[in-house]
């Protein structure tokens, strides 16, 4: 009788804590939502043969050089701020930014909004999986982070049908970004109520504060867990070239707008999709040997769009639906990876240190796409994508020979107050 009540008193438990959380998700997915409709947009107006390329590629650009910005700079605002409160004054910043699509056209002034639209979204990001990393206890974090990742695939299948509902084409787009971000904001505000407080840390024994308070940086990252290393450069670049250089890929291969929008559309349906199954598998067995399974998949996917040659509609739908549904499934799972690896008084830091890695994909990948396609072919950003995935085929490899690290412990339990 006794263990019956403790298993429903942790059920009850753990569900009261999912209610919390949950307005904070939905305020991420609403926010998400625009920026997942504002990189469409601009990708379509820029997919324009008049546009020179070398205009397409700065633009391109300006996005994951605000988006490098906003992880170095993401700590300052959560230290000074607190989560709730950054989280509302970088989103009010995305609401100005976008404004100023719809007051001018100019090459120069859409390189500013651009890299302003990136530095919010990155801190964003940044804001909210610290929140979550430090929220979660350790039997939780990976439901949590799930949760999470369900809610950014959802914005970014709620930006494309948005798109298709508005019209590829309508002048609108714009204002209908902005109009996002504001009830975004509005709901996080107003309507969602605060967030909750998060717990205060338990002491580690054996760790002084100065240890406890040890940033993760990008070595040790890279020492202990290469694959995850790998695995999130290749979601930066996977992500921002696809939903990117989509639209452009489809103008160029003779597809209409509409179409190039839903093989965005269907991409991301496919992500979305796997997320449950791709997280259901990872708590099952080795992820490192799950990692290695997703990156062979994701080379003959990207082999297979860049196959010489007309495919049908039909087939690329069905190829760009089970390319969403590996790739983007391999960054939860080199998340899920290294938080196995960690100490929890590391999460904070390490989440920042795995954004800026994300980060890299995003500013060294777009312009190198763009100028590939250029030269040689459109097909030709598929390659350099499937490049990325044998990028994570190899760490993954590299971390399945090695001997487990010594010394490393599961993560535990984190958090500090607002």
């Amino acid at each position: 009788m006794r263990n019956l009540e403790k298993v429903m008193g942790g059920i009850w438990h753990g569900a009261a804590r999912f209610r919390a959380i949950g307005h904070v998700l939905a305020s991420i997915c609403v926010v998400a939502t625009a920026n997942s409709l504002l990189t469409t947009a601009v990708s379509l107006d820029l997919s324009n043969p008049a546009i020179d390329g070398g205009i397409v590629q700065l633009l391109l650009t300006a996005f994951p050089i605000g988006f490098l910005g906003g992880c170095l700079s993401a700590r300052f605002f959560v230290s000074r701020l607190g989560h709730e409160r950054a989280f509302l004054t970088v989103t009010l910043l995305a609401a100005f930014a976008a404004c100023g699509y719809m007051l001018t056209e100019t090459p120069w002034a859409w390189f500013w909004l651009r890299l302003i639209n990136g530095f919010a979204i990155a801190t964003l990001f940044v804001i909210s999986e610290s929140w979550i990393n430090l929220y979660a206890d350790p039997k939780s974090r990976g439901a949590y982070f799930s949760l999470y990742m369900l809610m950014t695939s959802l914005a970014t299948l709620f930006g494309q049908l948005l798109i298709q509902a508005a019209g590829p084409h309508s002048p609108y787009l714009f204002l209908i970004v902005l109009g996002v971000i504001l009830s975004g904001l509005f709901y996080a505000h107003f309507v969602g109520g605060r967030w909750p407080v998060l717990p205060l840390p338990p002491p580690i024994e054996g760790t002084s504060n100065a240890a406890s308070a040890h940033r993760y940086g990008i070595l040790q990252l890279a020492s202990l867990a290469p694959v995850t290393v790998a695995a999130v450069f290749q979601a930066g670049m996977t992500n921002m070239n696809v939903y990117t250089m989509t639209p452009i890929f489809g103008e160029r291969v003779g597809l209409d707008a509409a179409s190039s929008v839903t093989l965005v559309t269907v991409f991301s349906i496919g992500g979305m999709l796997a997320q449950a199954p791709a997280g259901w598998l990872s708590d099952r067995m080795d992820r490192r040997l799950l990692l290695f399974l997703q990156g062979i998949v994701t080379v003959c996917l990207c082999a297979a769009v860049a196959w010489p040659g007309t495919h049908s509609l039909a087939l690329l739908y069905g190829l760009f639906f089970v390319y969403g549904a590996v790739a983007l499934t391999i960054y939860p799972v080199g998340i899920a990876y290294a938080n196995s690896q960690l100490d929890g008084r590391h999460m904070v830091s390490a989440s920042g240190c795995l954004l800026l890695i994300y980060s890299v994909g995003n500013i060294m990948t777009p312009g190198i796409a763009a100028g590939l396609m250029e030269r040689f072919a459109p097909q030709a950003l598929f390659l350099l994508l499937g490049g990325g995935a044998l990028v994570v085929t190899i760490a993954a490899v590299f971390n399945l020979l090695r001997q487990p690290s010594v010394g490393v412990k599961p993560c535990l339990a984190s958090g500090g107050s607002e």
